[in-house]
């Protein structure tokens, strides 16, 4: 176990009052894809869909992405 990497976008729409349906517009993607990006359902990250994503929430990356370090108790 290495972490992982949370996600954040949920939270990012929520708190710039954006829907999904604009956030899709503006950033010109799927709405599967931002689904799968709000519940974490990402294997492999898109750097073009998170320099789209930050540029519509006007966020850095730091804001939309999370590294989660393994327990160390395990």
């Amino acid at each position: 176990e290495y972490g992982t990497i949370k996600i954040h976008l949920a939270k990012l729409i929520a708190e710039r009052k954006i829907s999904k349906n604009k956030l899709c517009h503006l950033a010109q993607l799927q709405r599967t894809q931002v689904n799968n990006y709000c519940n974490n359902r990402i294997t492999r990250l898109d750097t073009d869909v998170l320099a789209r994503i930050c540029t519509v929430l006007e966020c850095e990356i730091g804001d939309l992405l999370e590294f989660e370090p393994p327990d160390s108790t395990k």
